[in-house]
């Protein structure tokens, strides 16, 4: 045989939960992070700078004012005023303060020393030009400074403006300072989120991880481990429920082992009895040998017919293929001749069968085959687990409109805890009478494709009530019928 090697596809790579919550939520933090700084900077920037100049505004204004009063005085002469007011500034030490002549340059400083003439004065262009004569920069020398000007042309002939000017270097440091906390504090923060991010992803993928390599196990037929996690969420929820699966799957896997070796068995005991038989009577001539022979091969025949159809049956559930030919029938007719075909066997077995039967019953909208071979199982199984000696009483009657047919015996009964599953494939509570296990459920099955119910009482060592209630014929269903 030629085996045809597939082309290899390279497997996709593999994205870890923790990986993908660094990419997606980590990386979102972090941005949102950036964001908050940014946004933090600029206001904290803003603050300070309008704190400074505020504080510049002030003293120009207190300086403007001064002068505004020398010049109101007709017999002071403004210049000497200006230069005794510039010399005598009071914060020279944190700021300069500088008189500008009429030509735009800087003729008078607070502290003696006049600045080139071709600096620029943003803040004096700005001010003339109807701005607001507020400017942020660098000097010539670099530094970072802050000027605001204000107009005396009003009042003075020689001077235009002054204005004054501030370092911005220990501001920028208190502002750097400032934002160097928000970063360590932004960082432990976002370290405090990995760390726990990571915890907490970890305590996702460990169980899931074990939920992994658990049911790795189960696929390949394993079903005694067992999930370990104490958590009380929903990964707990859903280790409880694989754990409840692997119960079943291995409940369900004990009883098709059963199931099997049940089946083989019933197989095996009448092909053993026919083969037997056939043998005895090729050998045999005597008519009475041959007569009990082909009686025996007929009956094991027969019970093969019935486990086989069971079988089948089965798989059509299975598969979904089950159909019915419904049509209007006759309960009492099929349960009658139900009756009929184990009054022989029950008179063998030394078991009596007593029939209620009533004068009438509703008529039922059903496939009269499948409710027949719904009774022979029942009352099969009635006389398969009584002993002899024992009693099976059928009775059928009509209660609420519906047909309520009940077989009870006085069997061995079945066990409190088997009861429940007692109409679930492969399950047999009692495993030394012989049967498929499955004979319940098809019948439990046929009921319920007819809109009706199987119930069943026992009580171990008295006994077993099968009762099946099945609805009436309908109208639009006697319509259709028809």
């Amino acid at each position: 045989m030629i085996k045809l090697k597939l082309p290899r596809r390279d497997a996709p790579r593999k994205r870890t939960l923790l990986r993908r919550w660094i990419t997606n939520n980590l990386g979102v933090l972090v941005l949102i992070i950036l964001v908050m700084l940014l946004a933090f900077a600029y206001t904290i920037q803003s603050f300070y700078y309008a704190g400074v100049r505020q504080k510049l505004t002030a003293e120009l204004t207190s300086i403007v004012n001064i002068l505004a009063r020398y010049a109101q005085d007709s017999e002071t002469n403004l210049s000497p005023e200006m230069r005794s007011t510039f010399e005598s500034f009071s914060a020279k030490d944190k700021m300069e303060l500088m008189a500008v002549n009429v030509k735009g340059r800087v003729v008078l400083t607070s502290s003696g020393f006049s600045p080139a003439e071709d600096n620029a004065l943003p803040d004096y262009e700005s001010l003339r030009d109807g701005g607001s004569g507020y400017w942020i920069g660098r000097s010539g020398s670099g530094e970072k400074i802050m000027a605001v000007c204000m107009d005396i042309s009003a009042f003075s002939t020689e001077y235009s403006a002054v204005r004054v000017v501030t370092s911005l270097t220990e501001v920028d440091d208190a502002i750097t300072s400032l934002m160097i906390s928000a970063v360590a504090v932004c960082a432990a923060i976002l370290l405090l989120l990995v760390v726990t991010g990571i915890y907490f992803v970890g305590s996702i993928i460990r169980p899931i991880t074990q939920l992994s390599d658990t049911a790795a196990k189960y696929a390949k037929g394993d079903f005694s481990t067992r999930t370990r996690y104490d958590g009380n969420d929903e990964i707990g929820d859903l280790c409880t429920a694989i754990d409840h699966m692997a119960e079943e799957l291995s409940h369900a896997e004990e009883m098709k082992n059963e199931f099997i070796s049940s089946v083989s068995h019933e197989l095996r005991t009448p092909l053993t009895a026919i083969k037997g038989w056939a043998e005895t009577i090729y050998t045999e001539n005597d008519p009475e040998t041959i007569h009990k022979g082909m009686t025996v091969i007929m009956g094991e025949t027969e019970r093969l017919s019935r486990m086989v159809e069971e079988l089948l049956d089965f798989s059509r559930m299975q598969s979904g293929h089950f159909t019915l030919q419904k049509a209007t029938m006759d309960v009492l007719a099929e349960l009658g001749d139900a009756v009929l075909i184990y009054m022989d066997k029950a008179a063998r077995e030394k078991i009596t069968i007593s029939y209620d039967e009533p004068e009438m019953l509703p008529f039922v909208y059903g496939d009269k085959n499948r409710i027949r071979q719904v009774f022979i199982n029942i009352i099969d199984n009635a006389i398969k687990y009584s002993d002899p000696g024992g009693h099976v009483h059928i009775e059928a009657t009509s209660r609420q409109g519906n047909v309520v047919v009940s077989v009870s015996d006085t069997g061995c009964g079945i066990k409190a805890s088997d009861l429940p599953k007692v109409k679930t494939k492969f399950y047999k509570p009692n495993h030394t009478r012989r049967g498929s296990g499955i004979g319940l459920a098809v019948a439990d099955e046929i009921i319920a494709a007819h809109g009706g119910r199987l119930d069943i009482t026992s009580e171990e060592g008295i006994g077993t009530t099968v009762t099946i209630t099945l609805p009436p014929e309908k109208k639009e269903e006697k319509e259709i019928g028809v």
